[in-house]
């Protein structure tokens, strides 16, 4: 999943969890961690022997907190697999990125475009199935296929970028 933290985004994945011993990978680098919640929203992190104490206050939605701890504030938001995927099936509102990226793990069931092909907004580039569901990917703004990096078949994983685009610039 990921992790805002103000301009910070930050890649964490839960690696396995008994009692209070939590094991995560934080941008790729593990983490071994103790962690302590009370019912008021205080938590007690231990690590490599130092004591951490933090305040979480949840906002509404229930994805976004505000954190406070070393007397700073933090904003974060906690962007999950299925709000990453939510906002990508939503497309057309968010600006096109001159990349298709799968939200999830999965598997490519179709490719529907060959490099140098010229898109518009709508067109379907590619079919992944995750979680026995499969998905059609679109582009939300007119654009050229660069580069195709995956093939029917392939496994992908989170975050791992399936095409380039050249992206049509629109300055309107």
């Amino acid at each position: 999943m990921e992790i805002h933290i103000g301009n910070r985004v930050a890649d964490v994945t839960l690696v396995s969890k008994e009692g209070n011993k939590v094991q995560l990978t934080i941008d790729g680098v593990p983490y071994d961690v103790d962690i302590v919640m009370a019912e008021n929203g205080s938590c007690s992190i231990l690590h490599d022997g130092q004591s951490y104490n933090a305040e979480l206050i949840r906002k509404e939605g229930g994805k976004s907190y505000t954190v406070n701890a070393h007397y700073q504030s933090y904003n974060i938001d906690i962007i999950d697999s299925q709000a990453k995927y939510l906002r990508m099936r939503k497309g057309a509102e968010e600006k096109q990125q001159d990349k298709i990226v799968s939200p999830m793990p999965g598997k490519v069931v179709k490719v529907l475009v060959k490099e140098g092909d010229c898109l518009q907004a709508g067109d379907i580039v590619v079919v992944i199935e995750a979680m026995k569901m499969q998905s059609n990917y679109k582009v939300n703004s007119e654009c050229v296929v660069k580069e195709i990096l995956v093939k029917e078949g392939d496994s992908v994983n989170s975050n791992q970028v399936i095409m380039t685009l050249d992206v049509k610039k629109t300055d309107e």
